[in-house]
């Protein structure tokens, strides 16, 4: 495994690679690797010749009072995870270098990009589509791979490929969860024992979500209430928000039927975490 730190290093690469007729699969991280991670990289090592694993901790995506000091960079352990799942390079390009003296374009995905975590956190979407944008360009896979746990970024993210009419095709891989249901996440680390014992509780409301729309309910107000005062009552626990959406425009749904996002957003004490179910009703 290589590692590479320059931009145009890796952008020779992989210009090279295309032109011996191989195909590129791509995992955007921000690092501090997991079990979901390694589905993501495992899955680009069997469907493509090689392999990139990208590690930057993008800073267009936190806000001014937000966790990118405290986001954890555990740089050792992750070459070790990523040299153990084949990646041909991890490259971890530097904050310059990705965003160099005078750099002053933005790119934003309208509509898709405000409701859900985008109310709460303005600007998050328009950093994640800029930096997915620049990677896209320098990296130019063939296919690029992400979790289902990040819903709304891969619906937003599939939007900008659509309408730029990039040839990379976006591969969702689904949640990988502890055993008691707590799904993946570099954030999990900041959690003391107890908080991860509150923590647990989002995925406990989201599966009541499933279980009343399993049930017969077809009111989203309702499910919304119930999952609502569910996690209320679980100490520790500050909700932001429960919302039922459509899953290709999320659009808040009156009515449930078809597929429907049930997503998720609370405080932990000060870590904020987000999932996700998508359920057919």
């Amino acid at each position: 495994m290589r590692i590479i730190r320059s931009v145009r290093r890796l952008s020779q690469l992989a210009q090279r690679w295309r032109r011996q007729g191989q195909t590129i699969g791509f995992v955007p991280t921000m690092g501090a690797f997991h079990e979901g991670h390694r589905s993501l990289m495992r899955q680009a090592r069997r469907d493509n010749d090689r392999v990139v694993v990208s590690l930057f901790v993008n800073p267009l995506q936190f806000g001014p009072h937000e966790d990118y000091a405290r986001y954890p960079r555990p740089f050792r352990q992750d070459c070790a995870i990523a040299h153990a799942e084949s990646v041909d390079v991890l490259w971890v390009p530097t904050r310059q270098g990705m965003y160099p003296r005078g750099h002053a374009t933005r790119v934003e995905v309208l509509r898709l990009g405000e409701p859900l975590c985008g109310r709460w956190r303005p600007g998050h979407f328009r950093g994640v589509a800029t930096i997915v944008a620049k990677l896209f360009g320098i990296v130019q896979p063939h296919r690029a791979y992400f979790g289902q746990k990040d819903a709304q970024q891969v619906i937003v993210i599939r939007r900008m490929v659509k309408d730029l009419h990039w040839p990379v095709t976006l591969r969702v891989l689904p949640t990988v969860r502890e055993r008691d249901g707590l799904a993946l996440s570099s954030r999990n680390a900041s959690l003391t024992a107890q908080q991860r014992q509150q923590a647990r509780q989002l995925f406990q409301a989201l599966s009541l979500s499933r279980r009343l729309m399993r049930a017969g309910e077809r009111r989203a107000s309702r499910v919304r209430q119930q999952t609502l005062a569910f996690l209320r009552r679980t100490p520790g626990v500050r909700v932001e928000y429960v919302e039922l959406v459509d899953p290709r425009t999320l659009r808040p749904l009156r009515r449930l039927q078809g597929s429907v996002l049930v997503a998720v957003a609370a405080w932990v004490g000060r870590t904020r975490l987000i999932d996700n179910l998508v359920v057919h009703v």
